[in-house]
């Protein structure tokens, strides 16, 4: 089995932290969302991942390690490509032509899950979806009485489902996949200016094969600042690790109300820290208070009280109660 994940888009909704790292390379209790989300389908799939490929943009030699290096963790080899143009969800993957093989499970970077059902690697495809309260803001997927998906529908105007995806399929063939695609690229298929997964999905349906639904018990969205302060919350509330805190951890007059994830040599003076609040590697922090936000690596925080908040790497920051978002080698006071 292989996984792609495009991951080429700028991320302009979580500007600055994006100015200086991939959207997907932003930590959330200490590790990338890609990196979370690359775990997080390999325990859903129950099968031995051949391969995980990234489909990024011009991101840098550093970032390309840090990827390869997330998929050797998993066990998988990695590989890169390349989206040179934001040309759409159907021409991201096709990017990824020579992964295209076999099983496949594609997974746009930008979202998490909480699911608790194993793949069944034998129906045609799997679009993983979920309840949400106002439809008409994604695109939703309609299903017979056998639960075979009948239309793909995006942003309804009337309701017609509330069952919306999320940006994780799974393909049996992933080589049909890929000449469905191309067939898009070939014929000039453009919607908005963009070739579209959809349309490919409703060929493939025309032609036979049945899709269906895996819905998750909760989807975790890293589109914005607020949504992804929110993510990191409930990431750390769903995690059964013991060692959210690293024991090297220095501090002195703190309370710290759990959850919370706090990296590697980090020095915490006369703070309250938590609930909710992940900080990275290297911090220091003095005479603060830090609720449910998340602070990278190496930044100084004195005299601070912020909730809501990301502050990116090498930050510095002293003053008043706000709700930030700085990106890296930010200074305030």
């Amino acid at each position: 089995m292989n996984i792609i994940i495009p991951m080429a888009g700028m991320g302009k909704r979580m500007r600055p932290h994006t100015l200086t790292i991939p959207k997907p390379l932003i930590r959330i209790a200490g590790k990338p969302i890609v990196q979370r989300l690359a775990e997080d389908i390999v325990k859903v799939a129950a099968h031995q991942v051949e391969e995980i490929a990234f489909i990024i943009g011009d991101f840098g030699d550093e970032v390309e390690k840090e990827l390869l290096a997330i998929a050797a963790n998993l066990g998988a080899k990695g590989k890169i490509y390349y989206q040179r143009e934001a040309l759409g969800t159907a021409h991201a993957i096709n990017c990824a032509a020579d992964s295209l093989k076999g099983n496949v499970i594609v997974a746009f970077a930008d979202t998490l899950f909480d699911a608790d059902f194993h793949l069944d690697i034998q129906k045609d495809g799997i679009i993983w979806t979920h309840k949400v309260d106002d439809p008409s803001a994604f695109g939703v997927v309609k299903k017979d009485q056998q639960g075979i998906i009948t239309d793909f529908v995006e942003k309804p105007a009337e309701f017609v489902s509330d069952e919306a995806i999320i940006g994780i399929y799974y393909f049996k063939d992933g080589e049909n996949l890929q000449s469905e695609l191309q067939y898009l690229m070939d014929n000039k298929v453009i919607k908005g200016g963009e070739y579209q997964l959809t349309d490919a999905l409703e060929n493939m349906k025309h032609k036979g094969l049945r899709f269906y639904s895996g819905q998750v018990k909760e989807w975790l969205d890293c589109g914005n600042k607020d949504a992804t302060v929110y993510t990191n919350q409930r990431v750390l509330e769903l995690s059964k690790s013991k060692a959210l805190i690293a024991a090297d951890l220095q501090t002195q007059g703190v309370l710290i109300v759990e959850p919370c994830y706090i990296g590697n040599d980090v020095k915490i003076e006369n703070s309250i820290i938590g609930p909710h609040v992940s900080i990275g590697d290297g911090t220091v922090i003095k005479n603060s208070i830090l609720q449910n936000s998340i602070i990278q690596n190496h930044c100084t925080l004195e005299n601070a009280h912020i909730q809501n908040s990301m502050l990116g790497s090498f930050v510095q920051y002293q003053g008043a109660p706000e709700d930030l978002s700085l990106g890296d080698y930010s200074t305030k006071k």
